[in-house]
This record gives structure tokens, sequence and C-alpha cells, in this order.
């Protein structure tokens, strides 16, 4: 039996790379998909690409036939100092999650428990070959909240950008504060550590916001924000941002969900991208996931993940939820109208670009996001020779989309070093991880304790009527019977 590790490559440091003979999804402009292709990496960079490269004497190689290798995959919104609550929440509305983390609990969180959440959510990440992630962290109470965020993402080898936030204060508030402010002029652009500020507009005709804006513009950090979530962001905060000049290219709006036409108009003039979540989307209720809005006016799409207190975390189930969200809508629409979809507009393809090139265009970054000679090399190798699921590789974009998920990355690398190889992580202390992440968790349960605890994972359930069977025994109620189709639809009874 050959070792587990036998099959690791983990090149010293300045050797080169390559990886032989895959399908390769370079997400350039036109798409460009390259059959048994080989990607060959040097100094951090992609140097070439193409059909049986020649390549530096003592380059490291990976078979990656039979696999796909893809950019690595961006997230742009993920709260990932709450992972250490991983699954909690995974009955919750939108509103049990507010009063739990805004009103009840969110305070109780030290800055050793934003470093737990952090340390495991990045490790988490580049897992699943998500190479980038904006660490949506609103959680920062305080600067030492933020100094333990920042560690932990400096202490993984993975890409991340630290977007500043405090739901404990107005954002006129904390962004007002001089430490607050000199730690993001320290921290901006420290090596694979990028700083956004995090922050909501609620709509209050007096913009407190604008004093937040205004600190970002001097600070010169794009702004992203919750924006079109059903009862708490909504078109006036939006028109706010635009009529005093705050809407900008670098602006991503997360969700987006429940705007009008006239918002979505504002944000594709002004160059901005909406970051879609769609997990969260359609389970929390902040609004229909918008792809199908989104595509009717242009403005780029991103994809995230939002917070694995409820959801998954990677990538792979994004895309795939959002091509089922998306679908789903135009099939109901058309049905509700007598009608069949022959043809469905939001394709595989899409998808795979929104969640690697679509990362890259919202983060203003044209170094990552695609593989093409220059680039850095953030790569993804999707391969498993041990899953039956692994083949036939036909279409590869609606392999990656529907068939692949987390367990068949194979290898992943970051600026070109290897931090996953053969479905291991490499230099992660997973014992370590797990000892600061039981500590939180240890913490947290004692500091509400345990009835507490319990109810916080265990909403109550709202009263459920079931509706009588025509079909059956029982006495016969019309009504109540043949309303149920009819609410789905927005129609009148259909049954007859």
């Amino acid at each position: 039996m050959s070792h587990p590790d036998a099959d690791v490559v983990t090149p010293a440091a300045g050797q080169p790379l390559v990886l032989r003979g895959g399908t390769v999804l370079t997400m350039d402009d036109a798409h460009t998909v390259l059959p048994r292709a080989d990607v060959l990496v040097v100094d951090g960079r992609i140097a070439a690409i193409g059909p049986q490269l020649e390549v530096p004497e003592g380059t490291a190689e990976i078979d990656a036939s039979g696999g796909i290798v893809m950019p690595g995959m961006i997230d742009t919104h993920r709260h990932m100092w709450q992972t250490a609550m991983r699954g909690y929440g995974a009955d919750w509305t939108l509103t049990q999650y507010f009063v739990w983390y805004y009103l009840e609990h969110g305070r109780a969180f030290r800055p050793e428990d934003v470093h737990a959440g952090n340390l495991l959510s990045a490790w988490d990440a580049l897992e699943a070959g998500v190479t980038t992630t904006v660490d949506w962290s609103h959680g920062l109470q305080s600067v030492d909240h933020a100094e333990a965020a920042a560690d932990a993402l400096i202490a993984v080898p993975g890409r991340f950008v630290l977007a500043y936030g405090n739901i404990q204060a107005g954002p006129w508030e904390w962004t007002a504060d001089p430490a607050v402010q000199s730690f993001l002029r320290r921290r901006q652009d420290e090596g694979r550590l990028g700083v956004q500020l995090a922050f909501d507009v609620t709509g209050d005709p007096a913009f407190p916001e604008k004093a937040a804006f205004e600190v970002a513009r001097e600070l010169g950090l794009p702004v992203t924000t919750h924006a079109g979530v059903w009862g708490a962001t909504n078109d006036e905060g939006i028109r706010l941002m635009h009529e005093h000049g705050f809407m900008a290219p670098e602006t991503v709006y997360v969700h987006a969900a429940t705007l009008s036409t006239d918002s979505y108009h504002r944000i594709a003039a002004t160059g901005g991208s909406i970051s879609v979540s769609t997990e969260s989307e359609q389970s929390a209720g902040q609004g229909y996931p918008p792809t199908w809005q989104v595509r009717r006016h242009g403005i780029p799409v991103s994809l995230s993940m939002d917070t694995s207190v409820w959801w998954s975390s990677d990538l792979f189930s994004a895309m795939r939820a959002t091509l089922g969200a998306d679908r789903s809508r135009e099939h109901l629409e058309a049905h509700a109208e007598g009608s069949t979809v022959t043809q469905v507009h939001l394709r595989a393809e899409q998808v795979v670009d929104w969640a690697t090139g679509g990362g890259a265009r919202a983060l203003g970054r044209d170094d990552i996001g695609s593989l093409e000679p220059g680039k850095r090399a953030d790569v993804v190798l999707v391969k498993n020779d041990h899953s039956p699921v692994s083949f036939p590789l036909l279409n590869p974009y609606g392999h990656v989309a529907f068939q692949a998920g987390r367990g068949d990355v194979h290898t992943v690398l970051v600026d070109g070093r290897v931090v996953k190889s053969a479905h291991r992580l490499v230099g992660a202390d997973l014992a370590a991880v797990r000892r600061t992440v039981d500590a939180t968790v240890e913490h947290l349960r004692s500091t509400m304790g345990e009835e507490t605890w319990a109810q916080g994972m265990n909403p109550e359930l709202p009263g459920q009527d079931v509706l009588d069977n025509p079909y059956t025994y029982t006495e016969y109620k019309s009504a109540t019977t043949h309303g149920a189709r009819g609410s789905v639809f927005d129609t009148e009874d259909v049954a007859g």
C-alpha cells in the first residue's frame, strides 16, 4: 500500500512547477478551453500554457490528466469570524440571525474568538479551492478584534481582503476612531492582505453613513455594503449613495435582492458589481437571488457564501445553487403564464466565470481570476481518480458547476505556492485550529448557559396547518384543499 503522502508535491522555494495534461479552463476573455494542456508556473506567475510544454530542468510535475485546471475561485463576501459556530444557525431566519448576533450575543465574541473563526474559515476556503476570500468582518468591536482577525488571515497562505466592520456601532462612529483609521492605514496592502470598509446604508434621510463614506474616500478604500436586503436596506440607501457621489466601480453591493429597476440602473451606470449569495438569499429571506434581474441590467456579478453558521462554505455549492435558483424562477414564471421554457438563459459557463473572473473584477484585480501568462499563479486542479464522478469529462463547465465538489479539489496554488496537494492541505495544523475553535465554543456556551445555547440552535417552529385531502375518506373541504396550488402561482383555484 502506498503512503498517503506519496503523491503530495511541494516544490522547494523558487522551483518551477508544471501541471501536465489537464483540461484547462483559462477563463480569459474568450473563455478558451484547452484539452490535454500544461500550465507552467515560474516565480509565482503563470509562465506558459499549452500542450507538451518544454519546461526548465528540475521543474516539479503534477499529473493533471483526467482533471480540470482552472483559476482559483474568489469569494467576495464571507463572515469568516462566525465559522467557529459552523452549522449552529441551520434553521434560522434572517431575523433570528440579526437578533442573535446584533442584539443578544455578538458582544460575547472576544478577539481570540474572532481569530479562531478566521483561522478555521481561511483554511476551509483554501481546502475548497477558494484562493481569495473577502472577510466581511462586521464583528470588530475594537481594534484588538481587528488585529486578531488580520493576524489569523496572515497566518494562512491564502489571499484575503479584510473588510472592516462593526455591527455594534454606527459606521459614522467607528470609522471616526483614530485607532481604527491608524489600523486601516497600517494594514493596507500588507502582502496578501487587502483592506476594505464594510457597512450598510439604512435609507435614513439624514444619511448618517455619509461620514463613513468620506473616511473611505480619504483612505482610498473600497466600500462593500449589504444592499437590497428585505426589511434592512433599500432603494433609499442606493439613492442617497448615488446623489452624494459615493457609488463607484469598486463598490460591491452584497445580495441586492429587493431593489427597484431604478436602483439597478444606478448600480449599472456607476460601474459597481453585485455579490450574489444564493444559498443565503433563498434560505434567509433577503429576497429572491437577483441574478435574473442583474442579467437584464448588465451588472457584473461575483459569488459568495455569506456565513457557514448557516450554509456551506465552498463555491461549488454557490454555483449549483445559483443555477438552480435562476432557472427555477424562469420556469415558475413561464408556468404561471401557461408557457414552457425551452432554452435557459443562465449557463454553467457563466457561473464558473462569476466564481473566478467575476470575483477578480469586483476586487479590481486584473492579475488573478484567469489563467494567462504573466498573471499570478492562483490555480486549482479538480481531479479525483478515486471517484466515479470524475469521468467521463465531457462538458468541463458543467462538470465544475454540477458534478464536482470540494472533495474533488486535488491541488491548490496561491501565488505559485502549493497549499493543497493530493487532496490534503499543506502546512495546516488542524489539530491546533480545532483546539482554538473548541475554546471559542466552550466560551460561548458557558457565557450564554446551556439552555440559551440550545434554544438558539433550535428555534421554535411556527404553527402549520395540514391541508385536507379529498382523495381520502375524510370530510372534504375544497377551499383549503384547492387553495394551495393557487397560492404558489399567485392565481385563482386552478385545480377545478
